[in-house]
């Protein structure tokens, strides 16, 4: 079993497809193996039912976050026990992130997501500004509508992925919001300035936005450090990305009333 395990595993790999390996490594069921492929797709087994119910449920939220850590179970699954060790091991291919607009702002972003390992696409229907030139550090250059990719990538996208839509033209950016707010994103910020996002929202709801989807909308986008080069706004930016995926408190621009820049 553990060989068809790993040879699960190999494929998923080599297919980039996210996966998880779970290892008993202490207590009942020592050595047993099951690997969770895109979420659902299971190889393997646990020797207990009741166990593999519960380190299934927590395999799929450790391959959506991305992480390896050991976890504790009684025998049963049951928490707050320490009777079976279990070690889950993630196998998730980098998280992406989608600039829409290739502005002044953008290229900084680039820089600032590839140091935190992020895949990043820069798309701008506007050939002359979307170029591998303009953006060398950049997985890929799209030249097309911002909704017109994420019609074709949004089924794909998930918690660790990110949009962020730094247009300031309502032709581009108010199509790109809705197309982004249908996907499973876990990050969705949009540039402007405070008059700029209260225009901008009442664009989206008169395009059937409710208020509850423009919840997800961070905007004006970035936490509130008092940036000001581009530089600058993009560490704010990622900055509120990992707020937003961690669940940790920030002084988001968002949420103030004061100057975006000081």
């Amino acid at each position: 079993m553990a060989a068809v395990t790993f040879e699960a595993l190999r494929d998923a790999i080599r297919a980039h497809r996210p996966a998880v390996l779970v290892t008993v490594v202490e207590g009942a069921g020592t050595g047993d193996k099951l690997l969770l492929v895109d979420g659902d797709e299971v190889a393997g087994s646990l020797a207990d039912p009741d166990l593999e119910r519960v380190v299934r449920r927590d395999a799929a939220a450790a391959l959506a976050a991305g992480t390896t850590a050991v976890r504790r179970y009684g025998e049963h699954g049951e928490a707050n026990e320490d009777a079976v060790m279990v070690f889950f091991e993630s196998y998730a291919p980098p998280p992406r992130l989608l600039i829409f607009g290739a502005v002044d702002f953008t290229a900084a972003l680039v820089r600032v997501a590839k140091v935190l390992g992020y895949h990043v696409t820069v798309c701008d229907a506007r050939e002359v500004f979307a170029t591998p030139a303009r953006f060398p550090l950049a997985d890929e250059i799209v030249v097309d509508w911002p909704h017109r990719h994420l019609e074709r990538v949004g089924s794909t996208l998930g918690a660790r992925d990110a949009v962020c839509v730094l247009t300031h033209d309502v032709k581009f950016d108010v199509p790109a919001i809705v197309a982004a707010l249908r996907t499973e994103v876990g990050y969705l910020g949009a540039m402007g300035s405070r008059r700029t996002t209260a225009q901008r929202a009442e664009r989206l709801r008169a395009e059937g936005v409710t208020d509850a989807e423009l919840s997800r909308l961070m905007a004006p986008i970035g936490l509130d450090l008092g940036a000001r080069t581009p530089e600058e706004t993009a560490v704010a930016i990622c900055a509120e990305i990992i707020a937003t995926r961690t669940g940790a408190a920030a002084p988001s621009l968002r949420t103030g009333d004061g100057p975006i820049h000081r």
